[in-house]
């Protein structure tokens, strides 16, 4: 049941008749490009380290430093800038991933390179934590999940496409190059954003005490760490997914690289299907999906390990668990903005925040695991932690429906 908070007059009262579809596929291609850049480094990091004369491993830092900037700007962003027209504040964050990709194009050394991506993080979380705020102005608050899934599908797309096509234009252009692209490709949407948004007014609720507030209402605290453990329990998995499918047997022995690269495919073929699929829904049945989502990824966990010697077996787990995970952003933003539609800006900010943390956790934590446990315990811990997420969103529903009844 949602939340008996009313929806803010104003939020009423510009709800539009259809939905601009315009202002929705461009940030779809923002929310593409920002994580395309942030994951960009994992699929260039041997010519990036090369060049500037780094080992592999310092280069990787890249993607840490990105990962803790967006952790403490997520939280913050409204409160540095509570006045700011959140369209505004979007087109900005859209100019900032510009220069981090123009100085990370030209940077001579590593201090600049992870500087730059600083700038990277605190943009790429700011644009997630206000996407929320700035959908419901776009589609209404009826129809807030299908808005959603356009910035998450540009997200997915990224995921499957933007690094391997990453990659590919390194061959042509080179690593620099490549984020010469991006920089330019940023810079046309900040444009785009600013001509296609409509005017969004900041809510008015940037202090730290309302984070806390909003922790406070009943079920959100309970289902935001339940969204904490589902992220953690996925990339306790999902890290390691190479390690997982190279124990796979193909006719008795180890499957080849291109099959492993066919596999993790799925994965994000999954992902999109199910991201279209759940926006066309997620509005109707986000309290079961939210709960549903985490026990089928969890089932998919288990089986990945438990059905080693089945390849057919492995690639419909791989395209299932890619079905619901990728879908998961879409989920959980759009049980926060049916929740408390009257603090989409903190909730957005608490979602961003707790993705970030779980996958900071899951990269200090999983390492350690798999080298002192082994892959198949690491799994099974996962699909633990994924369980116990889906609970506690169980949990948080029937404390929100005894609040609200």
């Amino acid at each position: 049941m949602t939340t008996t908070a009313p929806i803010p007059v104003a939020a009423r009262a510009a709800r539009p008749e259809r939905l601009r579809y315009g202002a929705l596929l461009v940030m779809m291609a923002t929310s593409f490009l920002l994580v395309t850049a942030e994951f960009l480094p994992g699929g260039l990091l041997t010519d990036i380290a090369a060049e500037i004369g780094v080992t592999a491993g310092q280069a990787g830092q890249m993607v840490t430093v990105t990962a803790l900037a967006g952790l403490i700007v997520a939280p913050t962003i409204g409160l540095m800038l509570p006045r700011m027209d959140r369209r505004s504040l979007l087109v900005w964050m859209a100019i900032g991933a510009t220069v981090s990709n123009v100085v990370v194009a030209i940077a001579p050394s590593l201090p600049l390179l992870l500087l730059a991506r600083v700038l990277l993080g605190g943009a790429l979380s700011g644009f997630w934590s206000m996407s929320v705020t700035v959908a419901a102005r776009i589609a209404g608050p009826e129809r807030l999940g299908r808005a959603i899934m356009f910035t998450t599908a540009g997200t997915t797309i990224a995921t499957v496409a933007g690094i391997p096509l990453g990659v590919l234009l390194s061959q042509a252009v080179d690593w620099r190059g490549v984020f010469g692209i991006a920089a330019a490709a940023t810079a046309v949407l900040a444009v785009a954003l600013r001509i296609l948004l409509p005017s969004v007014p900041a809510e008015g609720a940037a202090r730290l005490s309302a984070l806390v507030e909003t922790l406070r209402r009943p079920g959100i605290g309970l289902g935001l760490v339940g969204h904490v453990l589902v992220v953690l329990g996925h990339f306790l998995a999902y890290t390691y997914i190479r390690l997982a499918l190279e124990r796979v047997q193909d006719g008795g022995s180890v499957i080849p690289e291109g099959t492993v690269i066919v596999l993790l495919a799925l994965f994000g073929v999954g992902g999109f299907v199910g991201n279209l699929v759940f926006g066309m829904i997620v509005d109707r049945a986000y309290r079961i999906l939210a709960v549903i989502a985490p026990l089928v990824m969890a089932a998919t966990v288990l089986l990945l390990i438990a059905l080693a010697g089945s390849l057919i077996a492995i690639g419909a787990a791989v395209l299932l668990w890619g079905f619901f995970f990728a879908s998961w952003l879409l989920i959980v933003n759009t049980w926060i903005g049916h929740r408390m539609p009257d603090r989409l800006e903190n909730g957005g900010s608490l979602v961003v925040m707790g993705f970030q943390a779980a996958i900071m956790t899951a990269a200090a934590v999983g390492g350690v695991l798999v080298d002192g446990l082994g892959i198949a315990s690491v799994y099974a811990i996962g699909a633990a932690v994924l369980i116990i997420g889906a609970g506690l969103f169980a949990l948080a529903g029937r404390i929100s429906a005894r609040a609200a009844g």
